[in-house]
């Protein structure tokens, strides 16, 4: 059951809802713990608190709500911003840290681990009507909402947001999306979308793909997505990984990051593609390369990381072996036919948590965390250490927007290269490490065109 704080009596707007405000104490205490691994975050929030860079903006979030998603609101909070909370999967709140926002910090959250679907959106409506400055996406279901309103196509809308939007006037409606002066993105599926916009046109603000910054996803896509999905994967299962065989459809960031954790943990592990340059660095890096048909047969655990819909498909399901193990940490839950899988199976049943069996004839197969991001379904998300950067990415992003709000173009923009640069440099001074400087001899020869051997 939720807990629904409002203001303002009978009939007003509710300003969050979490499972239970009780559990806000063991909130605080992870949030706590996370914040130890996060000092670029930190050094950050002690500089927003002192200068107050988004002082009066209106900022909706659409994020995970995890202990390292805290530490980055109540850096916003401190740089002056006021901060709605909403979950970005119906499976990655961890109830505990939303309790910790709203009790602790004022902040407003709407978002309960394992919601339904109408729930997730009349969440996601409840930060649409923080009328935001900036939003702030891991996913684009803000930003996706909000273009739906501004082209009118208010029937691609879900329906808690289509009732809510057809009660605005339509001068409301407009001024809903006027108002926002720029927009952050966490993802790799987010930014495709943001970049399919931008080339046709219809992007309404500037974009800052948070996700394209190298000390986003050289560390976040690889060494977090690496860990955390094997980690998910062996919460839900209690596997044992060394001797199995383990599939990896798509060898992008994500995908590299957790072949090379799966390898490490024993694993024969495959790698499924249909990017020719990135197949031929995964059979270089000493992987085997196949289709997902050939794949099917010998693998005992399937992990998907695309961004991509359909790729395992019904009639690879058909040709697995019994007892396979079906997972997915792209961002959405498409990856994998489940509807054709249930259509399919001749019944299904849970066997642990975030685990369900589906037979079909005489063998069973199992999908983990209803095939949603596995690394936050059924455990913690990323390390705090790496969020570390990529949240210290969207705090710098967040405040690029305000400073450069005229200058920027409805398009979608990375983080300049010297903040990029910066971060990096702060959490190598963080873990201890010194590294060279260029000399002026070095500096010259780097510049210069006729300097030879």
């Amino acid at each position: 059951m939720s807990e629904t704080a409002t203001k303002g009596g009978a009939g007003a707007k509710a300003t969050n809802d979490i499972k239970d405000i009780r559990l806000a104490d063991e909130g605080r205490r992870r949030t706590e713990w996370a914040e130890r691994s996060m000092p670029v975050l930190r050094q950050l929030r002690e500089r927003f608190a002192r200068e107050r860079p988004l002082a009066g903006k209106r900022l909706a979030a659409c994020l995970h709500v995890t202990t390292e998603t805290a530490n980055l609101a109540v850096t916003l909070q401190a740089g002056g911003a006021d901060v709605a909370l909403c979950a970005s999967n119906p499976l990655s709140t961890q109830d505990d840290v939303a309790a910790h926002l709203v009790k602790d910090h004022g902040i407003k959250v709407f978002a309960i681990k394992g919601e339904d679907h109408t729930t997730y959106y009349e969440h996601i409506r409840a930060a649409l009507a923080h009328r935001a400055d900036i939003t702030m996406d891991d996913g684009a279901d803000l930003v996706g909402a909000l273009h739906m309103i501004a082209l009118n196509r208010l029937d691609d809308l879900a329906p808690p947001v289509r009732k809510w939007v057809e009660t605005l006037a339509v001068a409301d409606r407009k001024a809903l999306v006027a108002g926002v002066i720029g927009s952050t993105e966490e993802t790799t599926t987010g930014v495709i979308r943001l970049k399919a916009m931008a080339k046709d046109g219809v992007l309404q603000f500037p974009v800052i793909a948070v996700n394209d910054s190298q000390t986003k996803h050289l560390f976040d896509n690889r060494y977090g997505t690496g860990q955390s999905t094997l980690d998910g994967i062996i919460r839900a299962t209690n596997l044992l990984i060394a001797g199995s065989t383990v599939v990896v459809a798509g060898y992008g960031w994500c995908g590299r990051g957790f072949a090379l954790r799966a390898r490490g943990a024993g694993a024969n592990v495959l790698v499924t593609e249909i990017d020719p340059m990135k197949a031929l660095e995964a059979q270089m890096e000493g992987y085997r390369v196949v289709t997902m048909e050939a794949a099917a047969p010998v693998g005992d655990v399937f992990v998907t990381l695309t961004g991509n819909v359909e790729v395992i498909r019904l009639e690879h399901m058909r040709a697995m072996k019994d007892g396979a193990i079906l997972a997915n940490s792209g961002h959405f839950n498409v990856e994998i036919d489940l509807d054709g899988l249930k259509k399919a199976a001749e019944g299904s049943r849970a066997v642990r948590e975030f685990v369900e069996e589906f037979k079909i004839g005489e063998k069973r197969l199992f999908v983990l965390g209803d095939g949603r991001l596995i690394n936050l379904a059924a455990a913690e998300g990323h390390p705090a250490s790496v969020m570390d950067m990529s949240f210290a990415n969207q705090a710098l992003a967040a405040e690029f927007v305000v400073d450069n709000a005229k200058k920027l173009t409805k398009d979608v923009h990375r983080i300049p290269v010297e903040l990029d640069q910066e971060i990096a440099r702060l959490k190598l001074q963080a873990m201890g490490v010194t590294i060279d400087i260029l000399t002026p001899a070095q500096r010259k020869y780097l510049a210069s065109w006729d300097m030879g051997t």
